[in-house]
């Protein structure tokens, strides 16, 4: 698989105004993501997150299966990339059938980013405890896996239970759309290795893994350590190969950014192991930010080789 790159969507930049919250936003925007050759476009997700964290570095978020549905329509190849869903937030077969008709309807183009979370006053607004947010998490991924078989299932969960369910039409993409498992600690690597198919870190500096309160993944040592750390869980658990790493967001698209810069970083993140990465564009209006987009898939984009 060559390497692949994500391009963050601006949709969540509420300041702005109609600049990125409206529907000529997204048409713009798609179009020179995808225009430009990037493998996926990304959305996160925060429903209602506290007026502290917003306040002290955080941001808004729209819905990420509406927002990626319009993507959606408007593409024909780009992929639609959640960076990510947190799960625990939702019923788990909420969530399944708004991942098959995504991935159903978009003809096998949905990337599913989810993770558990740190935000303990949004997990108290939405009525989910913060403290069992890993067992729910490992719980709800294996439901929705159920759900998507589009046969008949039963499962006891927490607080639910499915007595002979089916959920039609499954993904197009068998057995689902890929799993990339977010989240630094090691209960996520493990949680990548039991239960998903790439793990999606979080690589950013120490200081802002300190202010989001989850685990470390900073420089080469971090990735290395967690990729081996994969390794030898895979092998206790008789799984062939460890999953792969497909980060998030490593790169800041800005005006004058250099292309060298940006090729020499993912070239030292592939070197290292990773077979995906991401970027994000920095302005404060469309026109620019589509305009840097396509300015980037024809100096870096179209010069990756590895």
């Amino acid at each position: 698989m060559a390497f692949t790159l994500s391009i963050t969507f601006p949709f969540d930049h509420v300041e702005f105004g109609d600049e990125f919250v409206s529907m000529a936003a997204v048409q713009e925007c798609a179009r020179a993501a995808e225009e430009a050759g990037f493998w996926s476009g990304t959305t996160t997700d925060h429903p209602v997150p506290s007026y502290r964290w917003l306040d002290n570095g955080g941001h808004y978020a729209q819905d990420p299966f509406v927002m990626l549905s319009m993507v959606a329509a408007i593409t024909t190849r780009l992929r639609m990339q959640t960076n990510i869903v947190v799960l625990p937030y939702r019923n788990p077969f909420i969530t399944a059938r708004a991942v098959s008709s995504l991935d159903a309807f978009s003809g096998g183009r949905f990337v599913f980013g989810l993770g558990a979370g740190y935000l303990k006053p949004e997990y108290k607004a939405l009525g989910v405890d913060f403290d069992s947010r890993n067992e729910l998490m490992d719980e709800y991924i294996r439901a929705m896996k159920l759900a998507w078989t589009g046969e008949d299932f039963s499962f006891e969960g927490t607080g639910y239970t499915a007595v002979g369910n089916r959920m039609r039409p499954t993904p197009a993409q068998t057995p689902h759309p890929p799993l990339l498992i977010g989240g630094n600690s090691k209960r996520a690597l493990r949680r990548a290795v039991e239960l998903g198919d790439a793990w999606h870190p979080f690589i950013v500096p120490k200081m802002v893994t300190d202010t989001a309160r989850t685990a470390n993944i900073s420089d080469d040592e971090d990735i290395t350590a967690a990729i081996d750390y994969m390794a030898e869980h895979s092998a206790r658990v008789g799984r062939a190969t460890p999953p792969p790493v497909i980060a998030s967001s490593t790169f800041t698209i800005k005006p004058g950014f250099s292309a060298q810069e940006a090729l020499d970083q993912y070239g030292r993140l592939h070197r290292l192991g990773v077979i995906g990465s991401g970027a994000s564009v920095w302005v404060e209006n469309r026109s620019e930010w589509c305009d840097l987009a396509r300015r980037f898939g024809e100096e870096v984009i179209a010069r990756i080789d590895f």
